[in-house]
């Protein structure tokens, strides 16, 4: 088992940073990935960003690229997401997850752990 636990969602005004945490306890193995997905309402739950499980290789989706940095300084430390230049469509409830798997994977249905999610507001 891998339990998660998020931080740092809020209301924010657009073009304003925010910075979310997940930690991570339990089971882990080097292999895993470690990402963040959102969901709007009405949305599907979304790929954001994932990094390997000692903060290696990063991926991003479009959406974001450029805009936010996923990091890991070692295994035993949080995940963050840093989110740069927010826009109104970053509003979603933010869910930090797990892919106990080899590989990334930007599906949903490929992680096998999510934490309890963050509220992001961004107001234009």
């Amino acid at each position: 088992q891998v339990q998660l636990v998020e931080s740092g969602g809020g209301l924010v005004q657009a073009g304003d940073s925010l910075r979310l945490s997940c930690a991570a306890s339990g089971r882990t193995f080097s292999s895993y990935y470690m990402g963040w997905f959102r969901q709007a309402p009405g949305k599907e739950r979304e790929f954001v960003a994932a990094i390997t499980w000692t903060g290696g290789n990063a991926f991003y989706a479009d959406s974001v690229k450029g805009r936010f940095t996923i990091s890991r300084d070692n295994a035993k430390t949080p995940v963050y997401l840093q989110m740069n230049s927010l826009k109104p469509e970053d509003t979603a409830v933010y869910y930090c997850a797990v892919r106990n798997n080899l590989g990334f994977a930007v599906r949903a249905s490929e992680y096998g752990y999510w934490g309890q999610g963050t509220q992001v507001t961004v107001s234009s």
